[in-house]
Formats: structure tokens, sequence, C-alpha cells
């Protein structure tokens, strides 16, 4: 598999969102507004893609036994890394996507994709295929918080977009909605393409 195809299965073809059903808590918790949104994507593909180039560089040194150990104390240094930079330079969404910058740690996609793919391929491969995982994972906020930030606010990243005459769904800027949306997309995505149920 050349790195165009890595990146495009673990974007698109894997998705470990709509395809393998990991890491939703934060997809339901933070796609009320599309920037917060996109930040969390960029936070979550950074952590995932320089994980997995560690994970890799280091995955004939580190023993079998402590492997787990290893990946997590990767992550969360990473993790650590995008909380203070949020903190430092954006410190109002920082306070909005509160708990779930640090909930990356425990996010089950980073966990599976240090396992199951950089602790056994090329640092540079694992790279790709983080930002590949990382950029499905984006998308997926990114499509739930369209609806989500349109029907709730009448905005999109915060410029107005549906008229004064718009009534706001304020079920859509709960957190239930995110829970139906995302069902729905994926139910949609593997009817579609993967030709489930």
């Amino acid at each position: 598999m050349n790195r165009k195809e890595i990146f495009l299965v673990s974007a698109f073809r894997e998705n470990s969102v709509w395809k393998q059903v990991l890491g939703i808590c934060s997809a339901l918790a933070v796609t009320n507004l599309m920037l917060n949104s996109l930040i969390m994507g960029l936070g979550f593909t950074f952590a995932l893609a320089l994980s997995s180039l560690t994970t890799s560089l280091i995955r004939n040194y580190t023993p079998r036994s402590v492997r787990m150990i290893a990946q997590t104390l990767i992550i969360a240094s990473y993790v650590i890394i995008v909380d203070i930079l949020l903190k430092a330079y954006l410190p109002e969404i920082s306070k909005q996507l509160g708990p779930y910058v640090g909930l990356i740690i425990t996010n089950c996609i980073l966990m599976g994709r240090l396992e199951a793919f950089a602790s056994k391929n090329p640092p540079l491969d694992s790279f790709i295929d983080g930002i590949g995982a990382g950029a499905g994972y984006t998308l997926v906020l990114l499509v739930i918080a369209f609806f989500r930030e349109l029907f709730g606010f009448g905005s999109l990243f915060g410029i107005r977009i549906l008229g004064v005459w718009w009534t706001n769904w304020s079920i859509m800027v709960m957190a239930p909605s995110a829970f139906f949306l995302l069902a729905m997309l994926i139910w949609i995505i593997n009817k579609r393409y993967y030709k489930l149920g």
C-alpha cells in the first residue's frame, strides 16, 4: 500500500468513527459549534500523528510488557502540548472545550491506531496514517457540527447564515441531537458504502 492509499484508507474506508464506532464521546460533546469542532479535530490530529510517529520510531526498542504504558505516555505528552497551546493562544475555546481536550488521551482511536498500525509500520507511514485517521475524525466532527450550529444557532463558524425569521432549534445544541445525527451519519454511510443493514 502506498502512502496515498494509507491516508485514504485511514481517513475514509476504515474511518474510526463511522466504520468502527470509536471515539464517539467527544464527537457527541464538542460538536455544537463548527469552530470548536475544527480546533478539537486539529488538536486530535496533531496528537495522533505525532504519537504514531514516535511510537513507530521506538517500536523496536519498547519491550512488549510495557508497550501500552509507553504509548499512553506518548499520547499524554502530545495532548498536554495541545492543551497548553490552546490555553495560551485560544483561551476562550479552551474553556468551551473544557475537559474534552485532556480526554483525547483516553480516546480509543489513538490507542487503536498506535496498536494496530504504528507499532508495526515504518515512521513515515505511521505519521501519514495518523494524519489520515485524524482527518477522518475531524470530518465527522465538522459534519455533525454543521447541522447543529446551523439549526441550533442559525450560524456557521459564528457568522449568521439564517435570517432573523429563523427560530433556533434548542434541541440541536443539546447532546441528544449529536447522538441522533451521528447515528444517522453512521447508518447512511454504512448503508451506502458498506452495504450493511
